[in-house]
């Protein structure tokens, strides 16, 4: 009786300890977004945050971020420690890297990764490293867009390196930087930004240990880990053991793209293959594959586990492979700085895989990728110069209908990122924005309907013209219904003079003129004959439909 006590003790410690580690982990993330200089930061929550073990394994991350980030910079960490040396890593020191491939799949986001020594009997030790990621509103080269040809086109490339020595700011890194970034104030602000956020996590995660007198991590780990591997395996026996395979058709850009997955369920786990997939593209929407297993581990976790935290072992039962040549696996220089838009619908193409063993868990289609709108303000009059400004907006449409409720009007998903607000978009540009609202009809019909998009109209103020980068999807191909439901509106962009815009790609919009967006809706669920007539009769008093 006394060893089943003492056991009930431990567990209970250990949980609340969990706890308290997620706590510094979300402490550490908000302390990045109330440093940030990047309204994609501090307005929408673009970065992640974690604590993780001596040997790379994510432990805990913050709830705070987006899969994309959060997923990608699990594996992350363990290229620092290769790349640095384990011989190298000191007290006082920070590691930096936007590298595509060993961070989170495109130059605009930087990582910074710092150590964690304890001193225990009489010698400092390593016990484990904070990180945190975030996405910078510049990064050199094009810009944030999908026009370069090759990676060295898109932007600076930060090997992985030390931002910190020991205590010592890296000043000629700091300078490199500061000539190549359009708004170097904003992007080296965050930098230190991310490194503070780590340096907070560090603080409390010593703290912490002081309180529970704890020498470092490792028994918490083993019990984090051991706990997570089983109940992730047991939340992937909802799907029987067998092959599930998914298309996807694309807008891409200049010719339309095929998404294929093929989902092998065993008792050991799930591993998604994407051949099938379309060629790499010539442009920047290409996807690195790490980026690729980031989405398909979400979307698997939040339709078959959603409360549990995500952590090395959640992620560790999902794996995937892609033939080389393969859009979903580009490989180094291929550009990839808008990976996002083809990345984030790996989710709904996975999901769409195990729809039907799912039926009551997985949503319809949804918008899926980001509309991401980012501007170049330049003068529009040679004679009357006025200062360069980089302006980003994060934009979302309508999400799927679910097995037993209407999909989210003009919402992040898969993504997870916030709205930024109309004043702190404006702020911190020459930009207006003149219409913000939902787009009724957009959401595809079904017994429960497909969240609406959005329609968003900007400007620029006078003196100012935009020279702006598109990329938008979901124009040529809407989201689908599930199970009879409808597809979603297709997505539009054009002027207010209604001269139609590409999805893809740079254009002018030009002093005195406006760019309008019609974000697209997600798709319906289920027979449209079955929607109850009270769900109707409010759609059309709140003006959803017409």
């Amino acid at each position: 009786m006394s060893e089943v006590t003492t056991s009930a003790v431990d567990i209970l410690h250990n949980q609340v300890m969990w706890n308290r580690l997620i706590a510094v982990v979300e402490e550490q993330a908000l302390a990045l977004v109330r440093t940030a200089f990047s309204t994609s930061v501090r307005e929408a929550g673009d970065l992640s945050a974690g604590v993780f073990d001596p040997d790379g394994r994510m432990i805990a991350q913050a709830v705070t971020g987006t899969p994309g980030h959060v997923n990608t910079m699990a594996a992350a960490v363990r290229h620092f420690i290769t790349d640095i040396g384990p011989e190298r890593i000191e007290p006082g020191d920070a590691y930096i890297t936007n590298d595509p491939w060993k961070g989170t799949g495109h130059l605009h986001d930087i990582t910074v990764c710092t150590p964690v020594f304890r001193h225990v009997d009489d010698v400092e030790t390593l016990i484990g490293f904070f990180a945190s990621t975030a996405h910078v509103v510049d990064i050199g080269g094009r810009g944030y867009g999908p026009d370069a040809k090759e990676v060295y086109e898109e932007g600076i490339n930060i090997p992985i390196m030390k931002w910190v020595d020991r205590g010592r700011l890296n000043q000629d890194l700091v300078n490199i930087l500061k000539v190549n970034v359009r708004e170097s104030d904003q992007v080296v602000g965050d930098i230190h930004g991310l490194a503070a956020s780590n340096e907070t996590g560090r603080r409390r995660l010593l703290q912490m240990l002081d309180e529970f007198h704890l020498d470092d991590l490792s028994s918490l780990a083993a019990f984090v880990f051991e706990r997570t591997a089983t109940a992730t395996l047991q939340a992937i026996g909802a799907v029987e053991n067998g092959v599930y395979t998914n298309e996807m058709v694309v807008d891409g850009y200049g010719e339309a793209v095929t998404l294929a997955v093929s989902i092998t369920v065993t008792d050991d786990g799930m591993h998604a293959d994407f051949t099938g997939t379309s060629p790499v593209c010539p442009f920047g929407i290409n996807v690195p594959l790490g980026y690729a297993h980031a989405y398909f581990t979400y979307g698997m976790l939040v339709a078959l586990a959603p409360e549990l935290p995500n952590n090395f072992a959640s992620l560790d039962v999902f794996s995937v492979s892609a033939p080389d040549g393969v859009i979903l696996n580009a490989k180094h220089p291929d550009p990839v700085s808008v990976r996002h838009v083809l990345g984030h619908f790996v989710t709904d193409l996975c999901l769409g895989a195990v729809a039907a063993a799912l039926p009551a868990r997985v949503p319809a289609e949804g918008a899926g990728a980001l509309w991401n709108f980012q501007a170049s303000a330049r003068s529009s009059d040679v004679s009357d110069p006025r200062p360069p400004v980089e302006i980003l907006m994060f934009n979302s449409g309508g999400t799927g209908a679910r097995p037993r409720l209407d999909g989210l009007t003009s919402t992040a998903f898969p993504s997870g990122v916030r709205t930024m607000s109309v004043e702190a978009t404006e702020q911190v540009g020459p930009i207006v924005i003149w219409r913000k609202e939902i787009r009724p009809d957009s959401g595809g019909a079904g017994e429960y309907r497909g969240g609406l998009g959005q329609i968003i109209e900007v400007g620029p103020t006078e003196g100012y013209q935009f020279d702006f980068s598109a990329m938008f999807d979901r124009i040529d191909h809407p989201a689908r219904g599930r199970f009879g439901g409808r597809d979603g509106a297709p997505g539009a962009v054009y002027l207010d003079d209604g001269t139609p815009f590409a999805g893809k790609g740079r254009q002018i919009v030009p002093s005195g003129r406006r760019l309008v967006m019609e974000l697209p809706g997600g798709g319906g669920f289920g027979d449209p004959a079955d929607r109850s007539e009270s769900a109707i009769a409010h759609d059309r008093e709140q003006g959803y439909v017409t």
